[in-house]
């Protein structure tokens, strides 16, 4: 069994907000307002996208070849955490502390404007490199911004990604590689994901509305969640990690949820907790007919029909290789919060129309009160393309 880590201190940026004290209050009200409509980027599409909103911090000087709207988005998180991460860093030294990102687009949005200049002017768009658009170069930013040189790499298994950049962290630790791992993912919107899931016919013209019988697609989000993760005990704590990969179809889940049932009982067992311990579970809950009906028939399975559970999804849209971590965050802030002894619980966002071919599982309203927490546990599915699944179960162990 692998031991359990602290996730120390997090820096979020998503539709919600640009810090996790601006997104918090934010999503424990269930605020849709950060989902934006576009319909002017696929033809006779509508779409909501949940789109990072202001300004953003400038790569350095020195780390041009990094520049990319994703390694900025990523900056702007980094920044929140960067003043604890330095400290560690000068403690246990600088080839102590790895960066394990997770992503699915990398700069592909920046190289989509490179080309274009290509096609108008003959050659790629002055200042372009590929650091920009590899999946090593989110890592590879973050470790020269810091300027740290433990284990440094970048996980790319679609929605699962950031989940599984976090799993990879505490194993890190526990192997005693690192003393401190810079933990997470990043995700922005371009006009491949765009396009891409139109083609699949996954993406929805209203916001998306999971579980219902009315669902019909996704929404896709933009952001960046990133962890300082050490050996520490007390705080917030990674307890147990499942995996599983099923490889049932390239971009279909197994319609019996048989995957994601293995993910979810490997982290509670690796855990070392019973699934009536969860006091909450954030679903993936993509709001398309094939993983809703698959995973609410999984959970029902694992955790029964009390356990309070929603999808964050429609307050921020689908951040694709971002999500785990991103939702992994939004788990932290209730935990977090939990240091009163109240669990926050975080609204699920849709029309109210019951689907009965699916199990009729908890859904957390906006009536619902915090729960009394003591010790608190809560899990978090991720479900990726190919089958590539992640859970994580957190806990706050000081509450």
């Amino acid at each position: 069994m692998v031991n359990p880590c602290r996730l120390a201190a997090l820096g979020m940026v998503n539709a919600l907000g640009a810090s996790a004290d601006t997104v918090a209050p934010r999503l424990f009200a269930g605020d849709q307002s950060g989902m934006t409509r576009r319909d002017s980027i696929v033809p006779d599409r509508v779409l909501y996208l949940g789109e990072v909103h202001g300004d953003l911090p400038p790569i350095p000087e020195a780390l041009q070849k990094y520049r990319c709207r994703n390694n900025a988005v990523s900056l702007a998180a980094l920044r929140q955490i960067e003043g604890t991460a330095r400290a560690v860093i000068d403690a246990v030294g600088r080839e102590r502390v790895g960066v394990i990102f997770g992503t699915s687009t990398s700069g592909v949005s920046d190289a989509e404007d490179a080309l274009r200049h290509q096609r108008r002017h003959g050659i790629l768009a002055p200042g372009f490199d590929y650091a920009q658009l590899e999946f090593g170069g989110g890592a590879g930013f973050i470790a020269d911004y810091l300027d740290v040189c433990g284990p440094t790499y970048t996980i790319s298994t679609a929605c699962s990604s950031g989940a599984r950049a976090l799993a990879s962290a505490r194993s890190l630790l526990d192997l005693g590689i690192c003393d401190a791992v810079i933990a997470g993912a990043t995700d922005t919107l371009c006009n491949l994901t765009i396009f891409g899931f139109s083609a699949l016919q996954a993406v929805s013209s209203e916001i998306s509305n999971p579980c219902s019988a009315n669902r019909n697609g996704l929404n896709l989000g933009e952001a960046s969640a990133l962890f300082l993760v050490t050996r520490e005990r007390g705080g917030v704590q990674l307890l147990g990690v499942g995996e599983s990969s099923e490889a049932h179809h390239m971009s279909a889940p197994d319609p019996t949820g048989a995957g994601a049932e293995t993910a979810m009982r490997a982290a509670i067992a690796d855990a070392a907790v019973d699934p009536s311990d969860i006091l909450y579970l954030n679903l993936h809950g993509t709001g398309t007919p094939l993983n809703d009906s698959m995973e609410c028939a999984a959970v029902a399975r694992v955790f029964g029909v009390d356990t309070p559970c929603s999808s964050s999804k429609p307050l921020v849209g689908h951040a694709l290789g971002a999500a785990g971590a991103t939702e992994a965050g939004f788990c932290w802030l209730a935990l977090h919060a939990a240091a009163a002894g109240e669990l926050p619980l975080i609204p699920h966002r849709w029309d109210g129309v019951r689907d009965p071919a699916i199990p009729d599982l908890r859904l957390v309203t906006e009536s619902d009160t915090p729960v009394a927490a003591t010790h608190p546990a809560v899990a978090t599915n991720s479900f990726g393309f190919g089958g590539n699944n992640c859970v994580l179960v957190l806990g706050r162990e000081d509450a």
